[in-house]
């Protein structure tokens, strides 16, 4: 299984991370749908390479090719809507906030996956990538649908373990020289 091949690449100075990671996944209450793409979409959001080798077959193999397409996706769009909206936020002119973005996102729009889901993997990538405006707007959507606080935190949780095993990870391997 490619979750304990990830397992046991965690060195044991973070053996937290490692239990976390079999704990967040292994024990989640999500739907195998919300879990998996939530898993896909934040093993995309790391950057790390190994993150993304180990997880991605388990992920493709439990999501439907729709659903599968549909976490790449909100990786996709959420990396560039969280510079976008993240920059225009933090820019001290607020100007900035009432001009038009002209960025495409028509995938936000017809996902090809209940919209639950597609919100929950832009959340959860919104986490990785520090975007608060996006974070509360996904966050909004999702409690107006009737998703608990409890849902959207096992999210968070999934995006904060995947991320800190990608930067673990791929800093022993720059510090061994690979």
């Amino acid at each position: 299984m490619a979750l304990d091949e990830l397992k046991s690449a965690i060195p044991d100075y973070a053996k937290d991370l490692r239990l976390n990671l079999g704990s967040v996944i292994g024990n989640s209450d999500l739907p195998q749908q919300q879990l998996w793409g939530t898993v896909l979409a934040c093993a995309i959001a790391s950057r790390s390479p190994k993150v993304l080798r180990e997880l991605e077959p388990e992920a493709k193999a439990n999501l439907s090719a729709e659903a599968y397409t549909a976490a790449k996706s909100a990786a996709a769009i959420m990396a560039m809507n969280n510079v976008f909206y993240r920059t225009r936020h933090l820019l001290s002119d607020p100007e900035y906030g009432t001009l038009r973005a002209g960025l495409r996102m028509n995938v936000i729009g017809n996902p090809g996956v209940e919209k639950v889901d597609f919100e929950l993997w832009s959340l959860a990538v919104s986490a990785i990538n520090g975007c608060g405006q996006c974070l509360d707007s996904h966050e909004q959507v999702l409690r107006k649908a009737g998703v608990e606080r409890e849902t959207i935190q096992e999210a968070v949780k999934i995006a904060s373990v995947i991320q800190a095993v990608g930067v673990t990870i791929d800093s022993e391997a720059v510090m061994a020289g690979e």
